[in-house]
């Protein structure tokens, strides 16, 4: 048989997207659909992104109790303590906050206070749900002896790194300084080289296996896929928004992780850190991923739940003025002067009504009820079998005297759809010296919903910035920021924008930092190419395991001898694995491409969800 023959047959045992199948494959025969993604043009379109769109009053509800539950002894039912809150709440400055809605908030933290209480008492407190998408943080599903021990473990992994060899991200003046970063040593299609027939790397062979596989295929842009229908290429979306939601050049790399067992388990190496030398931070990173996952069941639980509809803390379907103009005696406001044309004099009153009308803010439902929740839903249980795919992170924000405060970032969401990301975990482990940080969230909304189910008289539209926030066009809602300080683990799903606020140091006299790992979760219901069907690219691993593999054979005296110039110009001569030097060339072409897809994803995230109030 022929060698392109024998790479046929291989190919034809093993595929995924982008490796034998498109990259916009989805899996037909699977027992559950793909989950709903804001990257994917068609998911915005078909509406399975978008979520209810709340009143600014109920979004103030939310972030009260954000804010409670912030609080350490939250849980606490103390009757002066809730006094003393609610006073703060309705007392505050610009504040929009009623007895009604205080009142409420107290009866609704009392009901999870309930099922906090009753959780703890037989393991981990649960993890709260702050906002809705569902946006869940917890301060307690990370221990202190572990969040120590990945403190003590990175620095150990930091203060090995040469101080000319620290990789600060491309821009970031080097104020974002990457220890792990997905965009470094991709997959690179066209170049990468992935194992065929189902062979899989291990953490002690990766990096032993370098150069072997096939060189992955070249890829051709493909059509956007709705997430619901496996298989289908849909038609429906133009070039300029989907053309960018795939990748044709990189794909960032996540390692398997078996959850079959008690533990989680990765299984094969994290992209850009060494399985061997770093194994205690793998076992550290392990123990982090099980803290995640009961985050990521209440993060994915209402999109994994078709039929799950959110109840409403205040409901709105009816618009009313007090003081309403218009009710009222036509001798009350402007009146029309002696030489005044008519249309002038009714252009003057119309104006005045409009300025003179305040539009009645609703309250909360006269009685509190427990939110409703969607089907059980858990990864463990679901996926025992296939595993997960995550993608790791670890970045730090450093802070100086010179360069004493951090922007901010830009309204994204994670990824391209070569990824399939479809939530993130993102654990705050060490903050020194810094001011209150936060993210923020926004979604797309569901304006037919509102057009639909408010009754309004015609060319009356202010309500709707009034009440919602919103204006006509973009149905798009800011829903709130979330404190991101130390030990805080915080999940979202990949159908939210969010947003890093931004920060400074809180003594300009002394430095200052911020430290994460981020977890991003490749969707479940389909696999994409791995470190499991890559073996490790870096060049610096693999030379030094030839030179190791040649000593431990007796071959210390001919590598010895070679000099170090002459060892830089073999490796400079070698085209696979990659050079740092390389890589980081690839990583500059990669981050180019995702910055234009970001831009057009944001207009797709916004052009999706519009208001169009109609006139009757």
């Amino acid at each position: 048989m022929s060698t392109s023959s024998t790479k046929d047959a291989l190919l034809k045992q093993f595929k995924l997207p982008g490796f034998g199948f498109p990259l916009e494959y989805s899996t037909p025969n699977t027992p559950y659909h793909l989950f709903p993604n804001a990257l994917n043009t068609a998911d915005m379109d078909s509406g399975s992104v978008k979520q209810q769109i709340l009143t600014l009053r109920e979004l103030s509800m939310l972030q009260f109790m954000s804010i409670i539950t912030d609080k350490v002894d939250w849980h606490v039912n103390s009757e002066g303590i809730a006094s003393k809150w609610k006073a703060e709440a309705c007392e505050a400055k610009d504040s929009n906050m009623t007895k009604d809605m205080a009142d409420y908030c107290i009866d609704e933290l009392r009901h999870e206070a309930s099922l906090y209480v009753a959780a703890a008492a037989t393991g981990l407190p649960p993890p709260i749900t702050t906002l809705p998408g569902d946006v869940v943080k917890s301060d307690t599903a990370v221990s202190f002896e572990l969040k120590m021990a990945l403190q003590v473990a990175v620095t150990t992994f930091e203060n090995a790194i040469p101080t000319k060899f620290k990789d600060w991200h491309p821009g970031s003046h080097e104020m974002v300084w990457d220890l792990v970063h997905p965009s470094l040593f991709p997959l690179v299609y066209g170049r990468s080289r992935i194992l065929p027939g189902g062979r899989s790397t291990t953490l002690l062979d990766c990096v032993q296996g370098c150069g072997e596989g096939v060189i992955s295929a070249p890829q051709s842009r493909p059509e956007i896929t709705p997430s619901g229908h496996g298989g289908h290429r849909s038609r429906r979306f133009t070039k300029e928004l989907s053309d960018r939601a795939f990748s044709t050049k990189f794909q960032w790399l996540p390692c398997e992780v078996d959850i079959s067992g008690e533990h989680a388990r990765i299984t094969t190496y994290i992209n850009s850190l060494h399985p061997t030398k770093e194994e205690k931070l793998y076992k550290i990173l392990e123990k982090l991923m099980d803290a995640s996952i009961p985050l990521w069941n209440k993060t994915l639980a209402p999109l994994a739940d078709k039929t799950f509809v959110r109840s409403r803390r205040i409901n709105y379907d009816c618009v009313e003025y007090d003081p309403d103009p218009e009710e009222g005696s036509e001798t009350e406001g402007p009146q029309q002067g002696d030489d005044e044309d008519e249309d002038d004099y009714w252009d003057r009153r119309q104006e005045w009504i409009r300025e003179t009308r305040v539009v009645v803010q609703p309250e909360p439902n006269a009685s509190f009820s427990p939110q409703s929740q969607p089907a059980h839903f858990n990864l463990r249980e679901r996926y025992s079998k296939t595993g997960l795919q995550v993608i790791v992170k670890l970045a730090n924000i450093q802070l100086t005297p010179d360069k004493p405060q951090y922007q901010g970032g830009s309204w994204h969401v994670e990824g391209q759809l070569n990824e399939h990301i479809v939530a993130t975990s993102l654990y705050y482990y060490s903050s020194d010296n810094i001011t209150i940080s936060t993210l923020a969230f926004r979604q797309q909304g569901d304006t037919e919903t509102i057009e639909m189910g408010v009754n309004y008289q015609q060319n009356h539209n202010e309500w709707l910035e009034d009440v919602f926030g919103c204006e006509q066009g973009s149905g798009v809602q800011e829903i709130g920021c979330v404190e991101t300080g130390e030990g805080r683990l915080l999940t979202f799903p990949n159908i939210l924008q969010h947003r890093v606020g931004e920060f400074e140091l809180a003594d300009p006299t002394k430095p200052g930092h911020r430290k994460i790992v981020a977890f991003f979760l490749v969707d479940p219901n389909i696999k994409v190419i791995s470190t499991a069907h890559v073996p490790c690219q870096q060049q610096e691993w693999w030379w030094e395991t030839v030179m190791e593999r040649d000593k431990k054979h007796g071959n210390n005296a001919i590598v010895d001898k070679i000099p170090v110039e002459l060892q830089d110009k073999i490796l400079e001569d070698v085209d696979f694995p990659m050079s740092l030097e390389d890589a980081k060339a690839l990583r500059l072409e990669l981050m180019e491409e995702r910055q234009a897809h970001v831009q057009v994803a944001d207009l797709a995230f916004r052009i999706h969800s519009a208001f169009n109030l109609c006139e009757h």
